[in-house]
């Protein structure tokens, strides 16, 4: 197999050497878990105020992480990353707040984002979080109630409300199907999970007959995830659709591990790294064992997990470019996995999210988290630019 992650000038091809030099201070700044803790408490304080931050943010994290504020500026962001084999899943960034015309705004903004994608030869994919278009204490609700998985609802408010979410769901799955767009409907904590699971196999029945367009995203650091895939390819093969799963570790772990600690009940995330390691690689073998009835896509910063997907594609003499299986890394992360796997032919994606600054905060304050609290990766994105920096210094 030809495929390596150590070509730094594939990586960053895309990048100036100014902007690269600027991902090098970012990446710096964000190892240090003091400094992400001050920024992330300090900058939706100060913006809140009207402290002028948006330059700041504009040149710093959003550059790093975002396409841009409107489905322009990212499509601008799209066309370069496409001209370097890189496809895009596109993301409305913005965190709902709670409201039946809030979520329906978002659901407009979504369906706009679906027809653009529609116009673009590089971006296949939407990613939807339910609880752009939900209610959370409404998921919680309906998380919590035995008696509503079959159905039967006993308040005729939360029926109603989740009846619209439906709707707003069918309403943007009705526009992909016909574009030809792809929806990945996010993971979310344990307890509001089911009914987005439930939601997810209801709109694969409808839409996924004849090819993927609903997936629903695995979180693997869940001890029971790997269970739940093996159990939605069972339904889909009865059902006679395709099952689209999106793999992922995980993101919400801390808050799980606290929240059951707190409430009395086993933690839901495996005990350690290893576990969750051994989990995702089966997960996705099993998704390539059942390539004909499963349309995968991997996301996944981790290398290993990536080369032996392609390895073991390789052994099966799949094309690169086998239509079932995607491979996707965060826009500002993974450069060195995203364009040596595109130099490769492979279908590999950034998942792009876009929207105005003040309303991404949420978004670029997990990003930062996320990055300082793993040092391995972030150390390695460090490396990586390094060493670009020099080979081109010694040009």
């Amino acid at each position: 197999m030809n495929l390596s992650f150590d070509n730094t000038q594939n990586a960053f091809a895309y990048k100036s050497t100014a902007d690269l030099k600027k991902a090098k201070f970012l990446i710096s700044v964000i190892q240090n878990p003091i400094m992400v803790s001050l920024a992330t408490k300090l900058t939706p304080f100060l913006m809140k105020i009207g402290f002028p931050m948006n330059g700041l943010l504009r040149n710093t994290v959003f550059k790093q992480f975002v396409g841009g504020e409107t489905l322009e500026e990212s499509g601008r962001t799209a066309k370069l990353l496409g001209s370097y084999g890189a496809q895009v899943i596109l993301d409305y960034g913005v965190e709902a707040k709670e409201g039946e015309s809030n979520f329906d705004d978002v659901t407009s903004h979504i369906i706009e984002a679906i027809d653009f994608a529609s116009t673009q030869n590089n971006i296949p994919f939407i990613s939807v979080k339910i609880t752009g278009i939900a209610s959370h204490l409404l998921l919680e609700h309906l998380n919590e109630a035995p008696r509503l998985r079959s159905g039967i609802h006993d308040s005729e408010s939360e029926n109603a409300a989740w009846e619209r979410v439906r709707e707003r769901m069918y309403a943007i799955c009705d526009v992909a199907q016909e574009k030809g767009v792809g929806i990945l409907i996010d993971a979310e904590e344990t307890w509001i999970q089911d009914p987005i699971d439930r939601l997810a196999i209801e709109l694969m029945k409808v839409y996924n007959k004849e090819k993927a367009i609903v997936y629903n995203t695995y979180q693997l650091y869940r001890n029971d995830r790997l269970h739940f895939l093996q159990l939605s390819h069972r339904l889909a093969k009865e059902g006679g659709f395709i099952l689209g799963a999106k793999l992922v570790r995980g993101a919400y772990m801390e808050k799980e591990r606290e929240r059951a600690q707190k409430l009395g009940y086993p933690s839901p995330i495996h005990q350690d790294k290893a576990a969750t390691d051994l989990d995702f690689n089966v997960a996705a073998q099993y998704c390539l064992d059942n390539k004909e009835t499963i349309s995968l896509l991997l996301a996944s910063h981790n290398e290993a997990s990536n080369l032996a997907i392609a390895a073991a594609m390789e052994k099966l003499q799949l094309p690169n470019n086998y239509a079932h299986i995607h491979f996707s890394q965060l826009y500002g992360m993974g450069d060195h996995i995203t364009f040596n796997m595109a130099t490769q032919g492979y279908n590999v994606s950034k998942y792009l999210p876009f929207g105005p600054i003040k309303e991404v905060i949420p978004y670029l304050m997990r990003r930062a988290e996320e990055n300082s609290s793993v040092n391995g990766q972030t150390n390695k994105e460090l490396v990586m630019i390094k060493v670009e920096l020099a080979r081109r210094k010694a040009k």
